[in-house]
């Protein structure tokens, strides 16, 4: 049941946890639960919580934990229509950074009304840290280097002082199956750090891991909190016995099928920007271009339509998911030709070769199982160049 502002007062603490400070949790996740609270049909306010050294994040953090709120700018097109409106965003209640303050961001989630944790750590969040080990629970110890290690210590506080109580993990990072991913890596550290057989079961058994997929376009940060995104957005939250949202929003969708959305976004949108930034870095373009100039020219915009129609799309007819792949696909056309977003490539090229490997490597290798005959040389060119560079490098 979903807590309404007149009851809010009763939970101890806040009964969101966020790790990650982004913009993209600022403007999609944070501003659901924000407009959620107005309409009371949210759990309750966020605590935020900085995982990183960034002095970026840092003075994000000092914002936000001022309690003011910030503004949310969506900007784009809506069924052909412009759209430019400004939110504030008050969902956030507190703000705390784990190089500083770990000890109270381990009583938020210990002796707190924590009841969904949502994280968003970034492309390299989930990378172990050789530093972490089971020394780091006691209580006085400094803050693990790895999320998965954070979470991990936080957990077995969690389990030592209130093991019945009910929780939700939701990570909205881009892993396919992001809960039971994070959900191995946090027990895999357990078994290494040698913990109680009892907290191993209680680790798999009783939190709720749920998978996700977010899907908004957020290009631009403001200062020092808030973001300018597009309109469109989505979260498919996998249905799942004992699983709690933060709140209820048009925009959250439960669904039994995630992969098809899954598959949606990742081979058509995040496919598609890497297709972008591929061919960005390949012609050594202005280093401010936007997915909008690369959609307005004529030989990239070629390039990316080919991709869709000859290699992607015959894949989705394969699976008996072409239609909804068409009808996302017209969708996408409008976000990536939205005029007011500085979507600039040269931040969708960071980490370009991992994201490549992410996003056109699964395509290619289910084509091989579920249609045969289907080529894909671009991909599987780009594939190619991408693993002779990495190669090159090590070299």
């Amino acid at each position: 049941m979903l807590t309404t502002r007149r009851d809010m007062s009763t939970i101890l603490g806040h009964p969101i946890l966020q790790f990650g400070t982004s913009r993209f949790l600022q403007a999609h996740v944070d501003l659901f639960v924000s407009e959620a609270l107005a309409a009371g049909e949210a759990l309750g306010g966020i605590t935020v919580v900085q995982t990183t050294d960034s002095a970026q994040g840092a003075a994000r953090v000092a914002a936000l934990a001022r309690g003011a709120g910030y503004e949310v700018r969506l900007r784009g097109l809506r069924h052909g229509r412009p759209v430019d409106e400004r939110v504030q965003c008050t969902g956030v209640r507190a703000a705390l950074r784990t190089a500083t303050q770990w000890a109270r961001v381990r009583r938020e989630l210990v002796e707190g009304g924590v009841r969904v944790v949502v994280s968003n750590t970034g492309d390299t969040g989930w990378q172990p840290h050789p530093g972490d080990g089971p020394a780091l629970l006691a209580r006085d110890a400094a803050p693990p280097g790895g999320f998965p290690a954070k979470l991990l210590v936080l957990l077995h506080g969690r389990w030592q002082a209130r093991p019945v109580e009910p929780l939700t993990l939701l990570p909205c990072e881009l892993v396919a199956r992001n809960g039971d991913t994070l959900c191995e890596l946090v027990a895999g550290l357990a078994r290494d750090w040698r913990l109680p057989a009892a907290f191993q079961a209680w680790l798999r058994a009783h939190p709720v891991w749920g998978n996700s997929l977010v899907d908004r376009i957020v290009p631009e940060a403001l200062e020092p909190a808030g973001a300018v995104a597009e309109p469109y957005a989505l979260w498919a939250v996998e249905r799942r016995p004992h699983l709690a949202l933060p709140c209820r929003h048009a925009d959250i969708v439960l669904t039994d099928d995630l992969g098809r959305h899954e598959r949606l976004k990742l081979w058509l949108l995040n496919l598609g920007h890497s297709v972008l930034a591929e061919l960005w870095l390949r012609r050594g373009r202005p280093p401010g271009e936007t997915v909008l100039h690369a959609m307005q020219a004529a030989d990239t915009r070629a390039t990316l339509e080919g991709v869709w129609a000859d290699e992607v799309l015959p894949l989705f007819d394969a699976l008996g998911e072409g239609e909804a792949a068409r009808a996302y696909l017209e969708t996408l056309r409008e976000r990536l030709l939205n005029p007011w977003l500085a979507h600039r490539l040269a931040d969708i090229a960071n980490h370009h070769p991992a994201k490549m490997a992410r996003r056109f490597a699964p395509v290619v290798a289910l084509a091989r199982e579920r249609a045969p005959g289907l080529a894909q040389p671009w991909l599987r060119g780009a594939l190619a160049a991408g693993e002779s560079e990495e190669t090159a490098h090590v070299d």
